[in-house]
């Protein structure tokens, strides 16, 4: 069988300049600080700072005493936390699955993070069940784990049930971590909006959402569609409405805005992937508003 994190970097060196490529590598600030050689910023002054860490030349220039952070050299831990219900083996706007595009987005991060030395582990779940596997740092470590989630998705799969896998991630995952939720469309009510201010507490979450195919037809004749998540047929009358199909936009337009909304004010970066190709150019998108967030 191919490997699937071979694939991985084969389509990241297709789709991806270097320069991107190097800011992407370079995007991962440290969850932590202390003792290293590598500064990082200065900060005000507190009660209990080490008096060898203030920066002279900078309090005599800012005329408040400021001191020397630095990124502590330790081993950052980067966890995949990806929905592998049936939903994820559906269609995506580009006709790919969700599926692929999720392996895709997964072990791009997650090769990023082994290239620095970082582990990386894997919590992935549906209604059936969440799993963890381990963190690891090797390149053969990183293809259990896209094997995993391969796994996992099919039509066949237990439905969706995100909030159950952050919940395990919640009580699970005790260690400082950089969260990379990968997920399709999902709405964040008041309860999943409970659960990630409790995570945020603790880790750094990015979320990657796998947008659905568009379901209504804009030219020809409608063909057969099904939702894979309720198993039941979509009718070809319906999806070659005019009406339906401007209030079907209109929907999808308000539910993903809102969605951005609510992850945004939680203080969470977020990308919307469409296809494989796009989802270098969506990852540097979402370190550069992770960055600056």
């Amino acid at each position: 069988m191919a490997s699937l994190l071979l694939r991985v970097r084969t389509k990241m060196s297709l789709f991806a300049h270097r320069r991107t490529l190097d800011l992407l590598e370079g995007g991962w600030a440290s969850v932590h600080h202390g003792r290293s050689h590598d500064f990082d910023d200065l900060r005000a002054y507190v009660p209990g700072d080490e008096v060898k860490d203030i920066d002279w030349k900078a309090t005599a220039r800012h005329g408040e005493p400021l001191v020397k952070r630095y990124v502590a050299s330790r081993r950052r831990s980067l966890v995949l936390v990806v929905d592998t219900g049936r939903n994820m083996a559906a269609t995506a706007a580009s006709g790919e699955t969700k599926k692929d595009i999720a392996i895709m987005a997964a072990g791009a991060l997650g090769y990023i993070a082994s290239r620095h030395g970082d582990v990386v582990s894997l919590v992935a779940g549906d209604e059936g069940g969440t799993v963890a596997l381990p963190a690891g740092a090797t390149e053969a470590h990183l293809e259990r784990l896209l094997r995993q989630v391969d796994r996992r998705v099919s039509l066949d799969a237990p439905r969706s049930d995100l909030r159950s896998v952050l919940d395990w991630v919640a009580r699970g995952v005790r260690r400082r971590s950089i969260l990379v939720v990968v997920t399709d469309d999902v709405v964040v009510d008041a309860e999943l909006v409970r659960l990630l201010r409790r995570l945020r507490a603790q880790h750094e979450i990015v979320w990657v959402t796998v947008g659905d195919a568009d379901l209504m037809t804009r030219s020809g004749h409608a063909g057969d569609v099904y939702d894979v998540q309720e198993v039941t047929a979509l009718p070809a009358y319906l999806r070659e409405n005019a009406a339906l199909r401007r209030a079907f936009d209109e929907s999808s337009e308000r539910r993903t805005d809102d969605a951005g909304r609510q992850l945004q004010a939680l203080g969470i970066s977020s990308e919307r992937l469409s296809s494989q190709a796009a989802v270098v150019p969506g990852l540097f998108t979402l370190m550069e508003k992770h960055r600056r967030a």
